[in-house]
């Protein structure tokens, strides 16, 4: 493959290692470049590692009063905000709370169905294409409830699962137990959501694609993906090995996408939803066969390589704020009430940033005012999910080929600039 790339794609996570990998595949001479010399160093780094092939309705704004009070009120581990955030977070929330209306849920859901269903398959090719097979685990998650009334409203979700060709299962505390035979805390049942993939190492996962990305000729560089320029002739970024010039560029940059495309004019929706995580150590010979969300108490124990993590609900706060893992500190106590944990086997919580979109979509497509800038972004909590799927869809958009859906959902352009 020539040295010379026609395309540069701006950063490294799960979003842009899956979209040069596609890009390559398609004959096109890659370089990929990131502020961290490995993969997958910031929001692909920290996630629950759910490839989630059952989620087909995307995370909306609540409508019933009771739940929007204690938002409001800072009363619930799942949603935390910071006062001081606040001027600039409300009028994305009021565009976040309209966009969720049954008919705005709908056709989000609409939307988001073609990528999903095809969600996990990309993922395959390409772990058997990276050759790591032990990164993938077809266990699916579960869902805990802890109330009666909880517990009923599942036997509806998992109905509209099956025309889908979904498997969930509702399962009592005997049928929990089972499966799931360390757990406590007066569960009453759950939904086992079997199609679902885990990954026990998300990071480890985007690392292994980038890895296959070079074996294949494609380069990968540190650089300044802030530095990006339009030239006469494409456009040009900074790297440490100077300056790195191609015909086209793609801003795969998660929540700091703003950063490089409000200069160019841009004025895009776009909010972060800040997330914690912490593994520890578990008890005795305790085992967690599946990650399991605890809704009603806004979080997730995973299984991960590194131990069980603990991963938290969404933090609205200012985007350089420093981390304040409050709702760690809310979730932790109950967690361990539910299983053993052991002792903290980190020396601090980690901190990732989600990138939302009021409809919660991505964007993807092309830049409508500048030639030759694409766009891979805005993949909410589902960007590991969406990854592969994403980067198939970009490449088939950037390359002519048939695209195996219409991308029109995913436009800037449906956004007013």
């Amino acid at each position: 493959m020539s040295a010379v790339p026609d395309v540069i794609i701006l950063g490294a996570g799960m979003i842009g290692v899956s979209a040069a990998l596609h890009l390559q595949a398609r004959g096109r001479a890659v370089t990929l470049v990131d502020k961290h010399p490995q993969a997958g160093r910031e929001t692909s780094y920290g996630n629950a590692g759910l490839i989630e092939r059952a989620s087909v309705s995307p995370y909306m704004f609540p409508r019933d009063l009771g739940t929007i009070l204690k938002y409001a009120f800072n009363q619930s581990a799942d949603v935390q905000y910071h006062l001081n955030a606040l001027p600039r977070v409300l009028p994305w929330l009021a565009r976040y709370f309209i966009a969720s209306s049954p008919q705005g849920k709908a056709r989000s859901a609409k939307a988001a169905l073609p990528l999903i269903t095809l969600c996990l398959a990309e993922h395959e090719a390409l772990i058997a294409q990276a050759g790591v097979p032990q990164l993938l685990r077809k266990t699916g998650w579960i869902k805990l409830y802890r109330s009666q009334q909880a517990l009923d409203a599942a036997s509806t979700d998992v109905a509209l699962l099956a025309p889908l060709g979904l498997t969930a299962v509702l399962l009592n505390a005997a049928g929990l137990a089972e499966v799931e035979p360390h757990l406590g805390g007066g569960i009453l049942g759950a939904v086992q959501y079997r199609d679902p993939g885990f990954v026990p190492d998300p990071a480890a996962l985007a690392q292994a694609y980038a890895d296959l990305f070079v074996k294949r000729g494609g380069v990968f560089v540190t650089g300044d993906a802030f530095s990006l320029a339009q030239t006469g002739t494409g456009w040009q970024v900074t790297t440490q090995n100077g300056l790195l010039q191609a015909r086209e560029a793609v801003v795969a940059l998660g929540p700091w996408a703003n950063h490089v495309l409000r200069p160019l004019g841009y004025r895009i929706p776009m909010q972060v939803k800040r997330g914690y995580h912490m593994h520890y150590g578990a008890k005795g010979n305790a085992v967690l066969n599946h990650s399991v969300l605890d809704d009603a108490n806004g979080y997730l124990l995973g299984p991960m390589n590194q131990g069980i993590r603990l991963t938290t609900g969404a933090e609205f706060a200012l985007f350089d704020a420093p981390p304040s893992p409050v709702q760690l500190d809310m979730c932790e106590p109950v967690a361990r009430k539910l299983f053993p944990l052991g002792q903290r086997l980190d020396a601090e919580p980690w901190m990732g940033r989600r990138p939302c979109l009021p409809d919660m979509l991505p964007i993807l497509g092309p830049a409508p005012r500048h030639k030759g800038l694409w766009l891979n972004f805005g993949h909410q909590h589902h960007g590991l999910t969406l990854g592969p799927v994403c980067g198939r869809l970009l490449a088939e958009m950037m390359t002519g080929a048939a695209m195996f859906t219409d991308p029109a959902p995913y436009a800037i352009t449906r956004f007013a600039l």
